[in-house]
């Protein structure tokens, strides 16, 4: 294998089956109004539909994790891309509440947690000392990912109606999944030192008894929690805001409450990416200083989104806060395999991927209920300000308290 050359193709391949992944979640958010409409539902209800997904996709990840460590990461991420499309697909057939939760929440939500951490630890397999740099290229798929599907889900609905956004979105998804059959391989497992030496194979817990027994790696679980729990709530209710509050079609809003938000996360995540490569050559503990700086300096752009501002404002602040939470999501797994040991690392990713949407299913169905009870989105942003707060001071305590005992009894 051409291990120079072919690691950057395995980025690609990983990429773009990012790309769909989270272009695949977007598409639900954009269309939520029509769906609503069409099926008669509630905000509450609809959010429901959310919450339930992050929460079987919570339940089901530790398993996604597990297998990811145990047997072949081409097949579990490949087949993972497979499942998680046709059920795409069929949720453009849905017509009840019931289905949709049988087929976004349960089939999707599902088929999606088995992808997370074997494609995280494929990745970092290839690319050691480009860790860092590819991770950051990689997470550039989620920016674009929901920017694109912001856009294209809206026109696709404007144009054909939001069953079709749903078909056809799936569709890519098959097709990219056969193409990775084809061109994925796994990473060469090395040889034993000895004959008779077999390395034990992961069970279960191990990977969360790794992260909540690690002072850095349950911080890190925790602001992340923080984090997904409001991007979860951002991107399930505000391109429902922009429509209903700013009067914007389908397309528009899917475009404006995205675009904003990821060109920045996109400049910001490189950026990111780059300086952390440099800072921790020098002092490890800096990739999650950055991340706390990270959410303090999002929340600062939550707070200018309340209070229903002008709509060049609520853009700008879109940028903000898209700029610096792209500070956390270069080093997340960064920061996570530099205080874990790497036999556990897809393991150790399911325990804090569950974690993390555990906590963040509750966003949409929340928010839901603050939107009907408060008559406004704008006025639940400074909740979600608060929350980064918290998480982003505890995170740089941490970070300046145990994050370089953890890094070095892992590299011991």
């Amino acid at each position: 294998m051409k291990k120079s050359w072919y690691k950057w193709e395995v980025l690609l391949l990983l990429w773009m089956a990012y790309l769909l992944n989270q272009g695949d979640r977007q598409v639900f958010n954009t269309v939520l109004p029509a769906i609503r409409d069409a099926l008669n539902l509630t905000d509450t209800s609809v959010g429901l539909i959310a919450t339930i997904f992050n929460l079987f996709y919570a339940i089901m990840v530790p398993i996604g994790g597990w297998a990811g460590d145990r047997f072949s990461r081409k097949w579990v991420t490949t087949i993972s891309i497979l499942f998680w499309s046709v059920a795409t697909m069929f949720t453009g057939l849905a017509t009840s509440f019931m289905w949709l939760v049988v087929l976004r929440s349960v089939a999707t939500g599902g088929g999606e947690a088995f992808f997370g951490p074997a494609n995280y630890s494929l990745l970092g397999q290839y690319h050691t000392d480009t860790r860092a740099r590819a991770m950051s290229i990689h997470q550039t798929a989620y920016y674009v990912g929901v920017i694109l599907a912001g856009w294209l889900a809206g026109l696709i609905a404007d144009k054909l109606g939001w069953k079709y956004s749903f078909i056809i979105f799936g569709a890519a998804g098959i097709v990219w999944g056969i193409l990775m059959i084809i061109r994925l391989k796994d990473y060469p497992k090395e040889a034993p030192a000895s004959p008779q030496t077999t390395e034990k194979k992961p069970g279960f817990f191990d990977g969360f008894k790794t992260v909540f027994t690690t002072p850095t790696a349950l911080m890190l679980t925790i602001g992340f929690s923080g984090l997904i729990f409001v991007i979860t709530g951002y991107m399930t209710w505000v391109p429902t805001y922009l429509q209903e509050e700013f009067g914007q079609n389908q397309a528009t809003a899917g475009f404006n409450s995205m675009f904003w938000t990821y060109v920045a996360a996109f400049v910001g995540v490189l950026l990111a990416g780059s300086l952390s490569d440099k800072l921790a050559l020098k002092n490890k503990k800096a990739r999650m200083l950055l991340q706390g700086a990270g959410l303090l300096g999002g929340a600062v752009f939550l707070l200018l989104m309340g209070g229903h501002p002008a709509l060049w404002l609520l853009y700008f602040s879109f940028a903000g806060w898209g700029f610096f939470r792209a500070f956390f999501d270069a080093n997340t797994y960064a920061v996570l395999y530099d205080v874990t040991p790497p036999r556990l690392h897809a393991s150790c990713s399911s325990a804090m991927i569950m974690t993390g949407f555990a906590v963040g299913a509750l966003a949409p169905v929340i928010l839901g209920a603050l939107k009907e009870s408060m008559g406004s989105l704008s006025r639940t942003f400074p909740i979600l300000a608060i929350i980064w707060v918290v998480c982003g001071i505890l995170m740089l305590i941490v970070a300046n308290t145990s994050y370089q005992k953890d890094y070095n009894k892992n590299h011991a």
